[in-house]
């Protein structure tokens, strides 16, 4: 009788049994919070869960683990790419390149890359605006500044300076009826997605301004559903990387736009 031969596939054989993240889509509800707790960048949100986007670039260390409300995430030993640092940092440089079209200068003259600071109305200016402003016609708004995405905004940006700045969920100025009045009067916004934004580039954002922009106070605005609570857990890891300490107040409203929270931290 001959003798049996095994046959590999040729990508296994370049593989090792090695500790590695493995995520269980039936119990992962894409909150998002291990995103930032990757230091390797290796977890993203796909489709609503989150996802290894390669096997390399995952150390098995597993630093997220603690993160994760639902246990969704476990170390296991499996057959895996090696771990590879020089692949981590190509792959966070072209991230940090991504997030960042603020520094790429625009044909289109878009005025994102232009930064504004819009002086408040005068008394006078204020008294004689109409009563009545027809109906499609913005009247009294409390932006301050432009631009206000997260992405766009750079830490160096003379608005940033000593403000009280509103680290907003994109969601919530669409669900709070007042919110210019309630949330935006007299603070600086930054508006962004936990879940589908780079949360990495979003702790390095936050962390320079918290350390460059003597801030007074940090209010952070999100919705009541499991993702968006991703940004409490970004500016907490700012705050902890960064070498001042600044007041933080976390307000949660509903998809209907009523307050549900208020935490000091």
């Amino acid at each position: 009788m001959g003798r049996a031969i095994n046959y590999l596939p040729e990508d296994y054989i370049m593989k090792q049994v090695r500790k590695i993240i493995k995520i269980d889509e039936e119990l992962c509800d894409g909150c998002g919070l291990c995103v930032p707790d990757c230091a390797e960048g290796s977890l993203q949100i796909i489709d609503g869960k989150v996802k290894l986007v390669a096997d390399n670039l995952c150390d098995g260390l597993g630093a997220c683990l603690g993160s994760c409300p639902t246990g969704a995430l476990q170390i296991i030993e499996r057959a895996a790419d090696e771990f590879d640092e020089e692949a981590v940092e190509a792959f966070l440089a072209n991230k940090a390149k991504k997030a960042n079209p603020a520094a790429v200068q625009m044909d289109c003259g878009c005025a994102s890359t232009h930064i504004q600071s819009f002086k408040p109305a005068t008394p006078c200016q204020t008294a004689n605006q109409p009563k009545s402003v027809p109906l499609g016609m913005a009247s009294g708004s409390q932006l301050s500044h432009w631009p206000i995405q997260i992405r766009l905004i750079p830490p160096h940006a003379p608005f940033m300076q000593g403000a009280d700045i509103l680290i907003a969920a994109d969601c919530t100025a669409a669900a709070a009826p007042d919110f210019q009045k309630r949330y935006l009067s007299g603070k600086t916004i930054m508006m962004g997605c936990p879940k589908f934004d780079d949360g990495d580039s979003y702790v390095q954002k936050f962390t320079e301004i918290i350390n460059t922009c003597n801030l007074k106070s940090i209010t952070i605005l999100i919705m009541e559903v499991p993702c968006c609570s991703a940004m409490n857990a970004i500016v907490r890891r700012a705050l902890k990387q960064a070498s001042v300490a600044v007041p933080v107040e976390q307000i949660t409203i509903s998809t209907r736009g009523q307050e549900l929270e208020r935490i000091s931290w």
